[in-house]
């Protein structure tokens, strides 16, 4: 047995057996492997007496789901208004171009991920990035190119 799959059985013999356990359950299991990968949708769907289309379902409705690993570093844009006016959408493009990806996508070395993100509610710190769970407020294209390139 791998320890991927002893994890990941701990972590379901830890949640009854009720359908009122999905979402944390996959909660769970995305904070311990960052990620929901198809074997733990179907682990999730058979410990529950789902089906995985079901799993999918619920899951894909929540923005807060991932299906594919996140990059080393994981790279949110704010989106909401005050970062728009404040020009989110000029950070977004400038990162993309220097990353390679588009939102939604991880580089093919695993290094970055970019997601967009609604609105974080720090809107006096507009424009907002958020690497690795660190806010950068007041953000502009060519300081977030800076802070991409200490990251690398």
């Amino acid at each position: 047995m791998s320890p991927e799959h002893s994890s990941l059985e701990t972590i379901l013999a830890h949640h009854d057996q009720r359908r009122d356990n999905l979402i944390p359950l996959l909660q769970e299991i995305q904070e311990h492997f960052r990620y929901l990968s198809p074997e733990a949708v179907q682990a999730v769907a058979n410990h529950l007496h789902l089906s995985e289309n079901d799993v999918y379902g619920v899951a894909t409705f929540y923005a807060q789901f991932r299906f594919v690993p996140p990059g080393l570093h994981h790279i949110k844009v704010c989106e909401g208004t005050a970062c728009h006016v404040r020009g989110s959408d000029r950070i977004l493009e400038s990162i993309s171009r220097s990353t390679g990806i588009a939102p939604g996508q991880t580089s093919a070395d695993g290094t970055f991920s970019l997601e967009r993100v609604a609105c974080f509610g720090s809107c006096a710190l507009a424009p907002v990035v958020v690497v690795d769970e660190k806010v950068y407020g007041r953000m502009t294209a060519p300081k977030t190119q800076k802070l991409i390139e200490e990251k690398k």
